[in-house]
């Protein structure tokens, strides 16, 4: 299969046409770079367009996938959920702050996080997510903080035997790695019983790098030239990987997660 456009002007034309192809009922227009409406939704491609990059062997699988799980959660979304369904199905997830750029913030349901990004919410179903509006929760007559517990109370039990990899570096530094791949790596931050977990592995209180959504790398916060390092591969894959985060490095303790080096 031919490799799609790497401009990314081009390559926005065409995922404009292929969905153009299976879209008849809305209109479908390009208003900027990297962002499409559909029937007056934004959509932004920029995290497309890295999947893309990452993998341009499989560009137009790739596209094609994406774009059918995209209308699939449309139509998922539309039809109306109990929440004695969706409960066990409700997930959470890091976003950078950014995601209100393309995005109404009064209609996202969202909790505020540290170092400038936000707790997002979904339904996890087979092949795809479903986003969490206000308006959802609304019907389902809960609070944003009870959406909040379920939430964590399922990434609990998502993967409970989830195998962390540790690596140890020459000059005394140990990180920790969860590689799950499965979409809630980065959200594996807010695991109650993170610090627990990980505190005897990194000596004490750590810090975990998100740069992206299918990245978790937790690391002990000596020696300097090991943090330094690991940071500077956390801000090259902040600007490759799909979904990115922060390169700000969270800040773990006994007490719960804390933004920005300077709180350690």
């Amino acid at each position: 299969m031919a490799q799609l456009p790497r401009e990314p002007e081009a390559f926005c034309e065409h995922v404009l046409r292929v969905i153009r192809k299976q879209v008849k009922d809305r209109e479908v227009e390009l208003l900027g770079p990297m962002d499409l409406s559909i029937g007056g939704r934004h959509l932004d491609l920029s995290n497309l367009y890295r999947m893309v990059i990452c993998d341009p062997e499989r560009g137009g699988e790739v596209v094609d996938d994406f774009i059918g799980r995209l209308l699939d959660g449309d139509s998922i979304a539309q039809a109306p959920l109990p929440l004695s369904l969706a409960r066990t199905r409700i997930m959470p997830r890091i976003q950078p702050q950014s995601i209100f750029d393309h995005l109404d913030r009064e209609q996202v349901a969202h909790l505020p996080f540290v170092n400038d990004t936000v707790i997002v919410y979904v339904i996890d179903m087979p092949r795809l997510t479903v986003s969490i509006t206000i308006e959802q929760i609304m019907r389902w007559g809960i609070s944003i903080n009870e959406l909040d517990e379920y939430a964590r109370e399922n990434l609990a039990r998502y993967a409970p035997d989830l195998k962390v990899q540790l690596v140890d570096s020459e000059d005394g530094g140990r990180a920790a790695i969860f590689s799950a791949q499965d979409g809630y790596d980065a959200a594996r931050l807010l695991m109650g019983s993170l610090h627990g977990r990980l505190a005897p592995e990194l000596k004490g209180d750590f810090y975990v790098a998100a740069p992206a959504r299918d990245m978790f790398v937790a690391m002990s916060y000596e020696p300097h030239g090991f943090v330094d390092r690991l940071r500077r591969k956390v801000q090259r894959d902040f600007k490759r990987l799909p979904y990115p985060i922060t390169t700000d490095l969270f800040v773990v303790t006994r007490d719960g997660v804390a933004g920005t080096m300077n709180a350690a």
